[in-house]
């Protein structure tokens, strides 16, 4: 798998895959799963589960939560535009940036 280049508290758009429902939805990052290449985000891919009621829940119900999708279908948003991203380094230090503006991100 390449190197994972969004992270969590990013701003992300989808652009394709299973959850094509959710194509064109913006939303910010929660976690990131490098190992398998999922993302999961904010108000994208909502699941329903089903729970009977616990300690934690005590009438139990239905619960929606977001699911997560493939990192390839998720892209950066950098000033309200989805751009991909590159790494360079600046001094010794690496950093992430636009690669459509060269704008550093973090």
């Amino acid at each position: 798998m390449a190197i994972a280049k969004i992270k969590k508290g990013d701003t992300v758009r989808v652009i394709a895959g299973d959850a094509i429902k959710c194509k064109g939805k913006e939303g910010k990052v929660l976690s990131v799963d490098h190992k398998n290449g999922k993302v999961v985000v904010e108000g994208v891919n909502k699941v329903q589960r089903h729970t009977k009621p616990n300690a934690t829940n005590a009438n139990g119900g239905i619960i929606e939560k977001e699911a997560p999708i493939s990192l390839s279908n998720v892209m950066y948003l950098h000033k309200g535009q989805p751009t991909r991203v590159g790494v360079k380094t600046e001094g010794d230090k690496k950093v992430r940036y636009a690669k459509s503006t060269g704008d550093v991100i973090d």
